[in-house]
């Protein structure tokens, strides 16, 4: 599978990896990981499982108690399902070391910081690992949207300095995002998609944009979602039900927000918006109240479907939920997966992504049985750009004009509808 990188380093096809990489990642021995909550503990287990010997660092003792029972759930699970013996956990906790001193890092091949979405906290992080780490290691930060540029900035060696992102439950999710920067060398992205190989992920290796591929795609859908529900347009269960009848999905995307944690969902959305200043990545007023107020979905008990008692809401009976209900150029399930797709191929037009990687992403990343081109393929772009028209006269959408690339498609389109600027 073909994976190309936005800075000009591609990833070679699998079955052509670049001899150098693969050695040098099968001389891989020691891999740090900094930061052990949820994702970071996660990260660890992956590598230890693939035969990795991995020192997990946390702040103090208590975050790497904490850090540990992470893993010892989510081991125990993989053995009550048969996915893992006791034996091979216990191979699993043998390569497995716990610590509060960066310092042991001092030896490791690679790191990966784990740690929260803070630049702050993340610039401190990487000080240290510049510091304490030889030249020749590779450092990788798990960020999910913010600049691994500017990380990597603030070291020696930025050449050296990827994201890698993984997704949420890293043992189980397949995608990881390899995020590479102007600086970074050829070779680093070989071996950190190499690397990944090995602990039996699927690389997608894209340039240091907001969002990434996943995250650019999927939480401007959650944030449509809510400003449906917060316009009374739907309830809950009809717009998570709608989506999942129009694509398949496994979950809808108010019962994903919950999941994934609104205030992560509002920090992403922030971080897009500082980059793009779009209307499309203008956090929902409900979005942002509801994390004002800690309804952060299942890690706070409270949010869309957390905290409350499941019964179904009554129907909303207003002009706008009346309309999507009559008009026929509207389906509720459409509404929200046609801004998606145009999403995507502005990524894909913009030259950012191919077709392939943002499908590789939704479908590894997001547990998509489609991704949005394979949709888009299923329904035509006349019928997605209808939709969007239609969005736009009922002032339900911020996109004024349907992505160019998805307007070359139109069966009667004569000419491409991009190209420069500057023509006269």
């Amino acid at each position: 599978m073909a994976l190309s990188a936005f800075v000009g380093h591609p990833v070679r096809e699998e079955g052509n990896a670049d001899p150098y990489s693969v050695r040098m990642v099968q001389e891989f021995d020691k891999v740090g990981v900094v930061g052990l909550g949820t994702m970071g503990a996660g990260i660890a287990e992956v590598f230890a499982r693939a035969g990795f010997n991995v020192i997990g660092v946390e702040i103090d003792q208590a975050a790497v108690d904490r850090g540990r029972a992470h893993m010892d759930r989510s081991l125990s699970r993989a053995v009550g399902k048969g996915k893992l013996t006791e034996d091979e956990r216990a191979g699993i906790e043998s390569r497995m070391t716990f610590t509060t001193s960066r310092e042991e890092l001092a030896d490791a091949d690679f790191v990966v910081e784990a740690v929260p979405e803070h630049m702050d906290i993340k610039k401190d992080v990487f000080g240290d690992l510049d510091r304490i780490c030889p030249p020749g290691t590779i450092l990788a930060t798990n960020t999910s949207s913010l600049s691994v540029t500017e990380i990597a900035a603030l070291t020696s060696r930025p050449d050296k300095v990827v994201g890698l992102h993984f997704f949420n439950p890293a043992p189980v999710m397949k995608l990881v995002e390899v995020i590479t920067t102007v600086s970074t060398s050829a070779q680093t992205v070989d071996l950190v998609s190499e690397v990944a190989k090995r602990v039996g992920k699927t690389p997608v290796a894209v340039g240091d944009r907001a969002g990434f591929v996943a995250n650019a795609l999927l939480v401007p859908y959650i944030n449509d979602a809510i400003r449906l529900y917060e316009r009374r347009i739907a309830t809950r269960e009809e717009i998570d039900s709608a989506v999942q009848k129009a694509a398949g999905l496994p979950m809808g995307p108010l019962t994903l927000a919950d999941m994934v944690g609104l205030d992560v969902c509002l920090a992403v959305m922030d971080v897009l918006w500082e980059e793009y200043r779009d209307q499309r990545y203008s956090a929902s007023p409900l979005l942002r109240r509801m994390v004002a107020a800690g309804r952060l979905g299942r890690k706070s008990g409270q949010g869309f479907y957390a905290g409350t008692d499941e019964a179904p809401e009554p129907i909303p009976t207003g002009r706008y939920a009346q309309m999507i209900r009559e008009e026929e150029t509207l389906d509720l399930g459409e509404i929200l997966l046609a801004p998606q797709i145009d999403d995507a191929m502005r990524m894909i037009g913009d030259g950012y992504a191919t077709a392939e990687d943002v499908d590789t992403a939704m479908r590894f990343g997001c547990g998509y049985p489609k991704g949005p081109t394979e949709l888009l393929a299923e329904r035509g772009a006349e019928s997605v750009v209808t939709t969007l028209v239609a969005m736009g006269e009922y002032d339900l959408t911020s996109i004024a004009v349907p992505a160019p690339l998805l307007m070359d498609q139109l069966p009667d389109a004569e000419e491409p509808h991009g190209g420069c600027a500057c023509q006269s």
